[in-house]
């Protein structure tokens, strides 16, 4: 009881920063995301066992050119698909070959265009439009939540297919389809919540976060597995590490960022 009370009030902590940060206003949300990308590069240099403060400096230099909105649209773009192409092979290379080729050798590639990246767009996702638009990146959230909580309570409920054993045993092909599920639910309650974008893109969105979520946490999985440890930390009691929270959402906000923006384009 005392675990789940622990669980409960960190939760509600973690999502009370989140929505004061979004509601707030866009330099507000950009820091607590800066923050929340320091934390977890913490908890992965660890991982990967890599210690120096290059790879901060790697991070705070996008982060800097964000807060005063002077990062070049060609870099931008450059950054998306070396980004996108890197979580496909990191991708592959997790869930078909069951290995991480750049674990040990090329840990600098994993760290910009994995987790820096993952942050990046993150922080950029409610500004695709040119405008602060709080409800998009606060949707993804909630997304996320709902994959999460539909595919453990369904995955504990009747779920008996493994969905990748070797990598995360608890994970069922039942769960991931519940997660899916749950997703599609979320997708449907925000469309008819919020004032902007249809029910197409709420649903299609809510079966990116779901499959591309549990894709990182499959992957965030093996970085855990190949380091020997269970959670990334222990900053967030009850809920392992920062890494550990924001996993499937740093995998995923590069795919998020150009669905998003492809949307935009073409409506």
């Amino acid at each position: 009881m005392k675990e789940v009370s622990i669980r409960f009030l960190s939760g509600i902590l973690y999502v009370a920063l989140v929505l004061c940060s979004l509601f707030t206003s866009r330099e507000w949300y950009t820091v607590l995301i800066f923050c929340l990308a320091i934390l977890t590069l913490y908890e992965f240099l660890k991982l990967i066992n890599l210690k120096g403060i290059v790879p901060y400096i790697l991070l705070t230099i996008p982060f800097y050119f964000i807060v005063y909105n002077i990062l070049d649209d060609s870099l931008l773009v450059g950054l998306l698909i070396l980004s996108i192409l890197f979580n496909i092979f990191l991708c592959s290379d997790v869930i078909l070959l069951n290995r991480i080729l750049f674990f040990k050798s090329k840990r600098y590639l994993l760290i910009v265009f994995y987790l820096i990246s993952g942050f990046v767009f993150l922080s950029l996702i409610p500004f695709i439009n040119n405008k602060f638009e709080p409800i998009v990146v606060l949707g993804v959230f909630i997304l996320a939540w709902t994959n999460d909580t539909f595919a453990y309570l369904i995955g504990k409920k009747i779920g008996k297919r493994k969905l990748n054993e070797k990598i995360s045993p608890k994970k069922t092909i039942e769960g991931f389809i519940g997660g899916i599920l749950g997703s599609l639910i979320g997708g449907l309650v925000l469309f008819n919540l919020t004032a902007i974008y249809s029910v197409t893109f709420w649903l299609l969105l809510g079966l990116l976060v779901s499959v591309l979520g549990t894709t990182g946490d499959l992957v965030q999985s093996k970085f855990k597995r190949l380091a020997g440890v269970k959670d990334s930390g222990n900053m967030m009691p009850g809920h392992g590490g920062v890494y550990d929270r924001l996993d499937s959402i740093l995998f995923a906000s590069p795919f998020i960022y150009l669905f998003i923006t492809l949307i935009n384009y073409v409506s």
